[in-house]
């Protein structure tokens, strides 16, 4: 296995992972083709609806067989053939945990249909009772809405799982957390829809040399969930070579398969050219929503001064989130006693003190993000001091 790991395979995936040694990884990604006509390199996609299911049998059989007992299997999916895919996955062996909608923005546009902007996640387990799942671990929880919300001394300071419904705005300036059922028109508790732009072709995110790419965000959340480091994680369809780019910045053995040669080359370069601990690329944090509309390029004027009382309760709860957030960062850069800015930006104990307080109060995000959030955040403070002080009720 060890021969194998750390590249991209050029062949047909079914042959490749039935040439590994049987229940060796820990998890494995596919977002194959979806049997719609869209066009690859060398490979046709549109087959029979008959020989299309038998050959999606065919490699969930080996990806099964390839897993460790414990193991996991996410599938990403169109609609033409979730649900189908979804029973023949279950014929196999496995267990279904959670089926999730991807919902993205920049959705390609149709005329003669509503434009489609989802795609089907499938979380599958080998084990019904045994697999991993990283509740428990900081960087997969987000802060519970006591604490940012509603100042909730009750809330647990270690933040909660998030909901089956993730926001994960475009590559924004500035951002805040936010539920998605607070959110006014869509999200609902009900809905099990995550939100994340699609990889389009402006995005600085974007390989340029394959058409379907998923974001590294919502990759790096379901690798840091359902994997430990240094566990192995496979991709029968490499394709962009994103789910392996991202699983070896979080420090995951990898293997993949590509039919196509060029996508395989082109997919091994990406691979070479990061490493372990390198920062994902797109929202530094996956609870983070963008800006409201007035933050951004409307023309109406900026507000300046916020302060949270029942005068101000009308006022946007992203606002507030907001504002939370960065009362929050100050109050953990207050206790890591560093004389200046400039002295705490070079001095990284003081960064692992003052992200450690952040987890404390139930802010996430990772170093670079905290830090750039709280230079935003004193480089206005003179000019917007009351935006700090909760104004008592």
């Amino acid at each position: 296995m060890k021969s194998k790991l750390g590249m991209i395979h050029n062949g047909d995936c079914i042959a490749g992972m039935n040439a590994l040694p049987k229940g060796r990884v820990d998890l494995a990604f596919a977002d194959p083709p979806f049997n719609i006509g869209y066009k690859y390199d060398v490979y046709e996609d549109r087959m029979a609806a008959a020989d299309y299911l038998k050959w999606s049998r065919d490699w969930m059989t080996a990806v099964y067989r390839v897993l460790k007992p414990d193991g996991t299997f996410w599938l990403a999916i169109g609609d033409d053939f979730a649900a189908e895919l979804k029973i023949e996955a279950q014929r196999i062996g496995f267990h279904c945990r959670s089926w999730v909608i991807w919902y993205y923005t920049f959705g390609v546009n149709c005329k003669n249909k509503f434009t489609r902007s989802h795609t089907h996640l499938f979380h599958f387990v080998k084990d019904v009772e045994n697999f991993t799942f990283r509740s428990d671990d900081l960087q997969n929880r987000v802060p519970s809405a006591r604490l940012l919300v509603y100042n909730d001394k009750r809330g647990n300071p270690r933040g909660r799982l998030p909901d089956d419904t993730w926001i994960i705005p475009p590559e924004m300036a500035q951002t805040f957390t936010l539920r998605p059922q607070d959110l006014d028109e869509c999200y609902q508790p009900s809905q099990s829809d995550w939100y994340f732009p699609r990889v389009a072709g402006t995005f600085k995110e974007r390989a340029g040399f394959h058409g379907c790419q998923m974001p590294e965000q919502l990759l790096g959340r379901i690798i840091k969930t359902c994997s430990e480091e240094t566990e192995i994680v496979l991709d029968p369809f490499s394709g962009s070579a994103s789910t392996l780019v991202v699983a070896k910045k979080l420090n995951r053995q990898v293997v993949g398969f590509e039919l196509s040669e060029e996508y395989a080359k082109a997919g091994a370069v990406r691979l070479a050219e990061v490493s372990s601990g390198d920062e994902l690329t797109g929202a530094p944090e996956p609870t983070m929503s963008a800006p409201s509309t007035w933050q951004k390029r409307s023309t109406r004027p900026t507000k300046s001064k916020r302060v949270i009382s029942h005068e101000t309760a009308s006022e946007s709860l992203s606002e507030q989130i907001s504002v939370l957030i960065d009362r929050g960062v100050l109050s953990a850069y207050a206790e890591c006693g560093s004389t200046s800015l400039a002295e705490f930006v070079q001095d990284e104990s003081a960064k692992n003190r003052f992200v450690s307080q952040c987890r404390e109060l139930g802010i996430p995000g990772q170093t670079e993000f905290l830090v750039q959030r709280l230079q935003a955040v004193i480089e206005r403070l003179p000019a917007e001091q009351q935006r700090f002080e909760f104004a008592e009720t």
